[in-house]
């Protein structure tokens, strides 16, 4: 325990793995006790199903909130034990629903002692303790839910690079700073385009309410850059209207956005994305590739001034 003592609140994972093994390690133990034949971690599974009757393996992960993945590996050693069945739903033969088989809800009814004991044992130990363990870890989780880890961690690490920099979200009072900014650099090289208008006159209907997202750069409270996902199919955005103000140019705010703009996109969900750019832009292209887009023959583009596509596949799906 000195390690934890000594390194701090950076090893929150380590030390909460290894709480959850030393648990998990106990918790066998435990169901040996009361003469219980189930391993500890199908224990969320067997409870929802006990529950509910019958459910598909995606709605279960939903509802303890693990991947589909891990709940379909659960559900398949409790099918080859016998503790569970799975079979074709009538209406979509497509789906396979899951349910108790009756080994799985003897098991289930010779638990009830065991769960009301371990539950008793639980709030002592909270009290023992002087902490609400239990109401701790929900706060964190909801804080979590809000913006995760790596979101949080990212923001503290360009604030430290960046100093005064922030990215935000983008609100009705950057609408003209959203507007300027884009016509800004388009009129330096191009004409502004019939799609560069619908997108920079009303954002919110042509972006934001379209499932799109839009991010601004503020330098000591003044909007300097911008950037937005354009929603054009499920799992696939356009990244657009990326602009730095002149003065601000050369100072990696171009980065900072764009990777603060690939973030909003994996926290959306997107497999992909895309951007049409033009090769006169040499420091964009630049960029880009940095960040890992790739060149493509991609479809008709709403612009003129288009000659080159890009796209790049997040979290290793290319």
């Amino acid at each position: 325990m000195d390690f934890y003592t000594r390194v701090g609140p950076v090893a929150l994972g380590s030390r909460l793995r290894r709480l959850g093994d030393q648990l998990a390690d106990e918790a066998a133990r435990i169901c040996a006790l009361y003469g219980v034949d189930l391993q500890p971690r199908w224990f969320p599974v067997i409870y929802v199903l006990a529950e509910r009757g019958e459910e598909t393996v995606t709605a279960i992960a939903e509802e303890i909130g693990h991947s589909h993945v891990s709940v379909s590996q659960i559900v398949s050693e409790m099918v080859k034990q016998g503790y569970a069945r799975q079979r074709k739903q009538k209406r979509d033969g497509r789906k396979t629903s899951v349910s108790l088989s009756p080994k799985g809800r003897a098991a289930m009814a010779a638990m009830d002692v065991q769960i009301r004991d371990v539950g008793q044992v639980v709030e002592k130990l909270q009290q023992d303790s002087g902490a609400d363990l239990w109401g701790a870890l929900a706060a964190c989780e909801q804080a979590l839910a809000r913006e995760n880890l790596f979101a949080r961690v990212l923001h503290e690490k360009q604030e430290r690079e960046n100093g005064p920099v922030r990215i935000v979200p983008y609100g009705p009072k950057y609408a003209a700073a959203f507007k300027s900014l884009n016509e800004e650099w388009i009129s330096s090289y191009f004409e502004i385009e019939a799609a560069d208008s619908r997108a920079l006159d009303d954002p919110e209907e042509y972006i934001l309410k379209r499932g799109g997202h839009i991010l601004m750069a503020l330098l000591n409270g003044e909007p300097i850059a911008s950037c937005a996902l354009i929603s054009h199919s499920e799992g696939c955005f356009e990244l657009a209207k990326m602009a730095v103000a002149a003065k601000a140019r050369g100072q990696g705010i171009g980065r900072l956005i764009a990777q603060a703009t690939l973030q909003k996109a994996r926290d959306a969900g997107a497999r992909r994305v895309y951007l049409e750019s033009n090769t006169r832009l040499e420091p964009a292209l630049r960029l880009y590739r940095k960040l890992g887009f790739k060149e493509i023959k991609g479809g008709a583009s709403p612009y003129k001034r288009c000659n080159i596509q890009m796209e790049k596949y997040l979290d290793g799906c290319d």
